[in-house]
């Protein structure tokens, strides 16, 4: 079916205000959202870029709490840091603004309200967790316990974050509130819910036949809920942080955050454009494209749209492209246990690079699987990519410019058969790079940009000009221009992806701007132009620099096993004369081997005091022999020997092992005689 649109929204996903934003959030939202977005604006097309804070999230009255402040409180610190981290790293949004905002409140309730009145809703009681001790009911995200997958002790009531596992409430082996650490009882509450059910044949059709060319992952998750058939959401909580439900006998109840924070993409527009805003969200020649994480999908793709189709007013998602998730150094981003790249510290940490970040996250964009992060992989990027081949073919083009031209687009002669081979390249990355933007495949779109200095590079290489100079200038004429016309083609290609550094490249060539309709022109810089300064458009990353950030890592990884481990539970209790029978002594190890074809088994001869003795211990794995000879050992005289392997063991060697299955072999100081009782 033909669709034809005036303008196009987009939106990207609105970030909790109870933290700053990473790598993962630009990753997964943000910067391919601004690269799209630029790219329709260089092509001249209407677009509109919505962004906001998400402010009523459980996260935040959990912070506030911690820190003995007001959630406000918490909100207007994070949105601040969140707004500035945004536009340090260029994502030009016409607005970002918050869902505290007076507009935001007044337009979810209007919305709420609406679909009230009109008997959208239906009422339901159920039985949720209660604190009796606080006297309130509890998020999913507030209660803890045992996780019944993995064990983990800790485990949330909505996720477990040692196995990453969906969970509810309910799954959770001895829940307790995670704030007062008292346990947890069942209470009625009755809430509103929004009948997803009943708009399941719409989502059916409306998503599985009409958008099958959404990306896989989004459509297959979809098509994973909607197999197993959706039900009832709520649409309110028992909470005191939040939009008030407009409904008398509803106090101590807010909109849930998930039926709010989207209203918000609509407020956030009429906030900008209060007298035309309908026009983007209510005329059906509007296009609407959210940008969201793979966390954000349901939202987006069946909840978020049922409540427009529920409205009747709204134009529908036309693509939700979606990605899923960016890992760091091979590991989980996690904001609870530090595990991020914070744009904030980045920006401090690499002042003006934030266009290799853009670059280094684009090129390992997790679009259709998850993709990993590396600080290796950071420099080295850098280094080869952006520095050896795109900074340095716009320097040499540039510099020789200056050298046997004054700095000026000299005149072009006629094109031999490789000139016109190498332009016919460059005209055709135009088609290429576009039809990809308009496909959402941003990693591949920056490879065929990338490309376009690649050309130029093997272009100069081959040509010398430089050798040329002192017997056919004519032919460097040709050769430059050529070659000037391919850099200013590369700030138009980059110009979505890196705009700090398409606006540097535009200052070197004093030119001001560029349209999407010029790439591939070779007429951009006319002869006799003046260029600008030339200075190095890209700068080598240092070892050091990337080991700072490497040691950062490690330390927070070392905190957060300190932090984090508990030993494993205590066994049943034994008797105190079961535990008298035991003789452990002090033995001095005389030798110590490793027992042939026998992976985990060590041999040890032992100086009791009295005697020597063999001992075999299945911890080869762990140590190495010849370090443990000269230990004072710790070891169970009085078990009854055993044969293993061929060889009788007399006792057993005493170690420590945590809940990791690390060891540490009990040893005692070298004035402990062999023999010593341990008592």
């Amino acid at each position: 079916m033909e669709k034809n649109f005036k303008r196009t929204l987009v939106t990207s996903a609105l970030p909790y205000a109870n933290g700053p934003v990473h790598i993962g959030h630009l990753a997964g939202v943000y910067v391919p959202a601004d690269i799209y977005v630029r790219y329709l604006r260089l092509k001249g097309e209407d677009v509109l870029f919505i962004g906001g804070s998400d402010e009523h999230g459980v996260p935040v009255t959990i912070r506030a709490k911690k820190e003995g402040i007001t959630p406000q409180d918490v909100v207007d610190r994070y949105h601040k840091i969140i707004k500035e981290s945004f536009e340090g790293f260029g994502i030009s949004f016409d607005v970002y603004s918050r869902t505290t905002s007076d507009t935001h409140r007044q337009l979810a309730s209007d919305f709420f309200r609406k679909l009230y009145d009109e008997g959208k809703f239906v009422e339901l009681e159920s039985e949720q967790y209660y604190d009796e001790g606080e006297q309130q009911f509890l998020t999913d995200r507030n209660i803890r316990g045992e996780c019944p997958r993995c064990h983990a002790p800790e485990a949330y009531g909505d996720q477990c974050e040692k196995c990453g596992a969906t969970l509810s409430p309910d799954e959770l082996i001895n829940p307790y509130n995670a704030d007062s650490g008292n346990a947890l009882v069942k209470r009625k509450t009755s809430h509103w819910y929004l009948p997803l059910d009943n708009y399941q044949p719409w989502l059916e059709e409306w998503i599985l036949n009409e958008h099958k060319e959404w990306r896989s992952n989004v459509y297959g998750q979809c098509k994973s809920w909607l197999d197993t058939g959706l039900k009832p959401r709520a649409v309110t909580r028992d909470l005191n942080w939040g939009i008030p439900v407009p409904v008398e006998g509803a106090e101590g109840k807010v909109l849930y955050v998930w039926f709010d924070a989207p209203i918000g993409y609509i407020s956030n527009t009429k906030e900008l454009l209060p007298d035309t805003w309908e026009t983007w969200w209510k005329s059906k020649d509007t296009r609407l494209v959210h940008f969201i994480g793979k966390d954000n999908i349901v939202f987006h793709c069946i909840v978020f749209p049922s409540m427009l189709k529920a409205h009747g007013d709204y134009v529908l998602p036309d693509n939700v492209p979606s990605n899923e998730f960016l890992n760091l150094e091979d590991d989980k981003i996690s904001t609870s246990r530090n595990w991020a790249v914070w744009l904030n510290e980045y920006l401090v940490d690499f002042p003006g690079k934030q266009d290799v970040l853009r670059y280094v996250l684009t090129a390992n964009a997790p679009e259709t699987k998850d993709n990993n992060f590396t600080w290796k992989d950071f420099q080295a990027r850098n280094n080869n990519e952006l520095v050896a081949v795109y900074g340095n073919f716009v320097n040499r083009a540039l510099v020789l410019t200056k050298k046997y031209f004054d700095g000026k687009v000299p005149v072009c002669g006629e094109f031999t058969d490789y000139d016109k081979g190498i332009i016919d390249e460059f005209v055709n990355v135009k088609g290429l790079v576009e039809q990809l933007l308009d496909q959402f495949k941003f990693r591949e779109a920056q490879k065929e940009a990338m490309n376009l200095a690649r050309i130029g590079n093997r272009y100069l290489a081959e040509t010398e000009p430089w050798k040329l100079a002192k017997t056919d200038l004519n032919r460097v004429a040709t050769i430059l221009n050529i070659s000037l016309q391919l850099v200013a083609n590369l700030s138009i290609a980059f110009e979505p992806f890196l705009p700090f550094s398409s606006k540097k490249l535009r200052d070197m060539l004093q030119y001001d701007s560029f349209q999407w309709e010029n790439l591939g022109s070779i007429d951009l810089l006319s002869p006799g132009h003046e260029l600008g300064e030339v200075s190095l458009l890209f700068e080598k990353i240092e070892d050091d620099a990337i080991q700072a950030q490497l040691d950062r890592l490690a330390r927070i990884k070392k905190e957060n096993e300190e932090a984090n481990y508990k030993a494993n539970p205590i066994r049943k209790e034994c008797s105190f004369d079961d535990f008298l029978k035991l003789d452990m002594r002090v033995g001095t190890v005389l030798e110590c081997t490793k027992v042939p074809k026998a992976d985990k088994l060590l041999q040890f001869k032992i100086d009791d005091g009295l005697e020597t003795r063999t001992i075999l211990s299945g911890i080869a794995k762990h140590f190495n022999p010849e370090e443990l000879v000269g230990k004072q050992v710790c070891f169970i005289a009085n078990l009854p020997p055993r044969t293993m392997r061929g060889v009788v063991s007399e006792g057993m060697i005493l170690s420590a092992e945590d809940n990791e299955g690390k060891l540490s072999l009990l040893t005692v100081a070298p004035t402990a005689k062999p023999g010593s009782e341990i008592k």
